[in-house]
């Protein structure tokens, strides 16, 4: 979406301003002078006819300038990173396993998105800069010094329109707004890579090994052994003095002398 306002409010924009010239001999006067000019701005292209104040005489003349480079640089970027965006989007949903495969998808990713985030600055700034030459070279005031008419003292001459660059410089904006974005995600497509969880220490073991609890305490002794309750006299099962079994230790003297 970014990248769609970039290159719609550059690519689409179209302007142009009007100048009024009134000569000392108001029939050779031209109150409507009429400008247009559009993308890719090859500003020297645009020709417009203006009175001389000599009689019936007009002189051909064009705006100065050609600062196409910059303005169709930065509508590529804006077109092509679209056009990434898009392909990268359908593969992030439908193609997932492709894109992990290897680790061969989020790499290139990854080297694409660092490639777009350094071309949308040299973009924006260059652009940036060619539309602060484009408001220079269509400044009425400007483009009446080039009239031979404006020379003269005697005729008047005044801009009467301005051309309005409101959409240029939401374009600008949208490039730089663009940077901020593309650079952020480096970080987010970095992580993808795995180089990120690579790069970190890995914990110490903390499986080493320590003096297991089972091997101290009651569980280490010999519970069986002759210090153990089980095995104690008159515990489980005592014979008696006559061969007789005594179950669960002795049941005192009494029975025992009933025993007898």
């Amino acid at each position: 979406l970014f990248a769609i306002f970039a290159f719609a409010t550059c690519g689409g924009y179209s302007g142009g301003l009007r100048l009024s010239v009134d000569c000392a001999n108001k029939s050779e006067s031209d109150f409507n002078i009429d400008i247009a000019f559009a993308y890719p701005f090859r500003l020297h292209q645009v020709n417009f006819d203006v009175p001389t104040c000599e009689g019936k005489r007009r002189e051909k003349l064009s705006l100065i300038g050609d600062f196409s480079s910059s303005a169709e640089f930065f509508v590529t970027i804006a077109v092509f990173a679209f056009l990434y965006s898009l392909a990268a989007t359908v593969v992030y949903i439908f193609f997932q396993n492709k894109y992990r495969e290897n680790n061969r998808g989020p790499l290139i990713d990854f080297i694409v998105t660092v490639v777009f985030s350094f071309l949308w600055l040299v973009s924006s700034s260059a652009w940036a800069k060619g539309l602060s030459d484009v408001k220079i070279a269509t400044d009425p005031d400007e483009v009446l010094l080039l009239m031979s008419a404006c020379k003269q003292q005697s005729n008047k001459c005044l801009p009467v329109r301005s051309p309005v660059m409101s959409s240029l410089n939401t374009s600008v904006v949208f490039g730089y707004l663009n940077f901020i974005l593309w650079a952020g995600n480096i970080w987010f497509v970095f992580k993808e890579t795995g180089w990120h969880s690579s790069g970190q220490r890995h914990p110490p073991d903390t499986m080493e090994k320590q003096p297991s609890g089972y091997n101290q305490g009651g569980y280490n002794q010999d519970s069986y052994g002759p210090a153990g309750g089980y095995n104690q006299p008159g515990s489980y099962g005592q014979v008696g003095e006559y061969g007789q079994s005594q179950s669960y230790g002795q049941s005192g003297p009494t029975s025992f002398a009933n025993q007898i």
